[in-house]
């Protein structure tokens, strides 16, 4: 079991459960970590303010614990959480989007992230105007409509393939994978069957 530090807080790395992206670093006592496995919402320890706060109690952007590890030497814990909304009180899906000179970085890490992040936004586009959104225009033309658009842009990656140019693969695969994350949201599935899947076939090759 995790134990302590000399002034009883634990470093506390928080990750994205399916995009493995960093979202944030905490701290905890001994009751934060108490409260996070007792309600699965990741809880610290507010090391200016003395007192523990849920992560997201006030602005409803929480952190849902999928799984908790610990480190090699039992000194600082990692998170795997589920979250719902920006995890930076900024906003932004991550504290971490600045370099050592202060610029914005635009770009999740790792960049895999992306898939995580659109398929968050097209669940968020489910119940949006079908005349104001592209996405809930597809969802709400079910099945039919979206395996039309993945069989045209599979078409279009073979036809882009054939021409030999890579930058037109890569915006049409980005169109086929897109059109395919509707169509998991349409399933009720999430992109994780597909990717355990990938993992059960890599396991046994």
């Amino acid at each position: 079991m995790a134990q302590t530090n000399e002034q009883k807080l634990l470093p506390v790395i928080v990750q994205h459960a399916r995009s493995s992206e960093v979202l944030m670093l905490g701290y905890m006592n001994e009751e934060a970590l108490i409260l996070t496995r007792e309600s699965g919402f990741v809880t610290f320890y507010s090391r200016s303010r003395q007192w523990l706060w849920r992560k997201g109690e006030t602005s409803g952007h929480t952190l849902r614990v999928v799984e908790l590890r610990q480190d090699c030497d039992g000194d600082a814990l990692l998170i795997l959480a589920e979250p719902a909304g920006p995890t930076c009180h900024t906003g932004r899906p991550s504290c971490f989007f600045r370099d050592l000179d202060g610029t914005e970085m635009v770009n999740p890490v790792p960049p895999v992230a992306i898939l995580a992040r659109l398929a968050d936004r097209i669940r968020a586009r489910r119940d949006t105007d079908p005349a104001e959104s592209y996405t809930a225009k597809l969802l709400h033309g079910g099945v039919d409509r979206i395996g039309k658009k993945i069989g045209e842009e599979a078409a279009e990656v073979i036809i882009a393939a054939k021409n030999g140019n890579p930058a037109e693969v890569a915006y049409e695969l980005a169109d086929l994978m897109y059109h395919c994350l509707v169509l998991l949201e349409n399933q009720g599935m999430s992109a994780e069957a597909v990717w355990a899947e990938l993992a059960r076939r890599y396991a046994s090759s």
